[in-house]
């Protein structure tokens, strides 16, 4: 079948056409890992080598297969209520602001929040919990929680909305009992109509511009890890284009880009605002 391991040679053209379509730099001491996550979308393709895997990548019909390379190169690691400081400001600081603000006639009755890079669904689901406890706040708002990804292996399990049973360790028993359904046989936990009618799934690069803009909020957290520093820069243009005046972007430790946040105004550690 494939060899054991890239070449120098396979290596670099793999690196450059990641990076080329997604802005995340594979580093040379990953020859490794990287060989094998391919291996494993050769199993999953049935194609035979290295090289033939490449053709099929830069063909037209290998044209979805980019987005299960680059999920397999990636790691999906996420969890309900991932840093719990993030979504007590949420739910707290945050809608209180857009309440005032509404209340002074500068926004209007709505929120509209973008989860960039979800995954499988954690975050945006979190998100969706978090404004639906808020809504005594904010009565008849309208709420919308948009989650993208480029894996559509991670958004068909976000769309869904079934989770495994990490939840009855991540969400809290009351918030469970009110937003998941148990299923005992499977040990899976179903998110409920009134949750799920809240977010909208979608596939998106985050080295492509959004179409749609005026966000609140923009959660990218734990994301831009993987990618070269001019690619941050290229998403972090594209995030700041797609923020209302006076959203944040609410962005995690270790993402590298503190200092390229100048055109906004650090209001926490991790929340900054478009002024």
């Amino acid at each position: 079948m494939d060899a054991a391991q890239l070449s120098s040679q396979e290596f670099e053209q793999f690196q450059t056409l990641i990076f080329q379509v997604s802005g995340i730099r594979v580093p040379p001491n990953k020859v490794m890992m990287l060989s094998n996550r391919i291996r494993r979308r050769l199993r999953a393709t049935g194609v035979s080598d290295f090289d033939a895997y490449l053709k099929l990548l830069r063909s037209p019909a290998g044209r979805e297969e980019v987005a299960g390379l680059l999920n397999a190169v990636t790691t999906n690691e996420t969890s309900f209520f991932r840093t719990s400081k993030h979504f007590d400001w949420l739910q707290t600081d945050f809608v209180d602001d857009l309440r005032q603000r509404a209340k002074q006639g500068t926004h209007p009755q709505q929120i509209r929040i973008w989860s960039a890079a979800c995954s499988t669904g954690e975050e945006p689901y979190t998100i969706a919990m978090c404004l639906t406890e808020a809504r005594h706040k904010v009565p008849n708002w309208k709420i919308e929680v948009h989650a993208t990804d480029i894996s559509e292996d991670a958004l068909a399990r976000a769309r869904a909305g079934v989770f495994d049973s990490h939840v009855s360790d991540e969400v809290p028993e009351k918030l469970r009992n009110r937003y998941f359904i148990h299923h005992a046989v499977t040990n899976q936990w179903q998110a409920k109509a009134s949750l799920k009618e809240l977010i909208t799934v979608s596939r998106h690069n985050l080295m492509e511009p959004r179409t749609q803009g005026d966000y609140d909020c923009i959660f990218l957290r734990n994301v831009l890890i993987y990618f070269s520093r001019e690619s941050k820069q290229v998403v972090i243009d594209h995030l700041v284009r797609s923020l209302a005046v006076g959203g944040y972007l609410v962005i995690g430790p270790s993402e590298g880009i503190f200092d390229m946040l100048g055109m906004l105004q650090k209001r926490t550690p991790f929340a900054y605002q478009k002024v």
